[in-house]
């Protein structure tokens, strides 16, 4: 299969942060599983620059619709299959413009021929841009809306300022953990009060014996995706929120060498932003 650089493009996201959040070890596991033999060590070039490189190469092989069909594995998504037919649908939007769309049936991902375009149909707005989000302006944003309980929400007032002093120092490691822990305190507020919903989510995180795991075992992974399918967050927070899923494996410095994450000015923004974008959204 050969795509367009604009799909590819939209490839790249899915596999780098949309889908989960890959670090540079995990990509070079990813695409050494169709025939690299890369490994990760001291001058490894950005995760995207390194994700483009692979696709390019793979691009009109047989090797690509592999990446593509392992990619969207439902075994890739346990307890999470909404989330996947969503990535599926979305992903379409670009293929179709190769002559392709992919489905799943079952636990099998496949291929078929693309019918004609239908331009005259409803468009659906055109997927938010990273500059376009972070241009987003609100006003004082006033987390008394969500309507948590009043000694937790004055913590999370204190925790809002600090953050805009760390972000004024140039401190964006601080702001990752004060973002990713503020929104998960949030969520797990939210999700307190409203039990049967989040627990009756089609993406609620599950024991082995198949039971949902009690909410204070919720990771913000778990957190935002429910939150999302639930309709209480929109699709811009799950998309820029790969860089606070996982900010707890930054806490110790060897998990954080380990997982090759290296905090700009530029991710704390985004943090920032999916912080207040959350408060603004749940609070209507």
């Amino acid at each position: 299969m050969t795509i367009n650089p604009k799909t590819l493009e939209k490839l790249r996201l899915l596999i780098n942060e949309e889908t989960e959040y890959r670090s540079g070890p995990q990509l070079v596991a990813f695409f050494n599983s169709f025939g690299f033999n890369d490994t990760y060590a001291s001058g490894f070039p950005s995760r995207k620059d390194f994700t483009d490189e692979k696709l390019n190469k793979l691009n009109g092989t047989a090797d690509l619709d592999k990446t593509i069909k392992y990619l969207f594995s439902p075994i890739n998504f346990i307890g999470r299959f909404k989330e996947l037919d969503g990535f599926i649908t979305e992903f379409n939007q670009y293929l179709i413009f190769d002559g392709w769309e992919i489905f799943r049936k079952n636990k099998d991902i496949f291929f078929k021929k693309a019918g004609e375009i239908d331009f005259e149909e409803d468009q659906q707005k055109p997927d938010l841009t990273e500059t376009e989000f972070l241009n987003r302006e609100f006003k004082e944003i006033e987390i008394e809306k969500i309507g948590l309980d009043g000694t937790i929400t004055e913590i999370l007032k204190i925790r809002i300022e600090e953050i805009k002093k760390c972000l004024g120092s140039n401190a964006p490691l601080s702001v990752i953990f004060m973002c990713g822990s503020s929104l998960e305190g949030i969520l797990l507020g939210v999700a307190m009060k409203k039990p049967k919903e989040f627990n009756s989510a089609n993406s609620s995180p599950k024991n082995q014996d198949g039971k949902v795991k009690p909410l204070y075992e919720w990771t913000l992974n778990d957190l935002i995706n429910v939150t999302y399918e639930i309709g209480l967050l929109k699709e811009d927070v799950k998309k820029f929120s790969h860089s606070l899923r996982d900010f707890r494996n930054y806490i110790h410095p060897y998990q954080q060498l380990s997982s090759g994450f290296s905090p700009d000015k530029h991710t704390a923004k985004i943090s920032w932003q999916v912080l207040k974008t959350s408060i603004y959204q749940l609070g209507k």
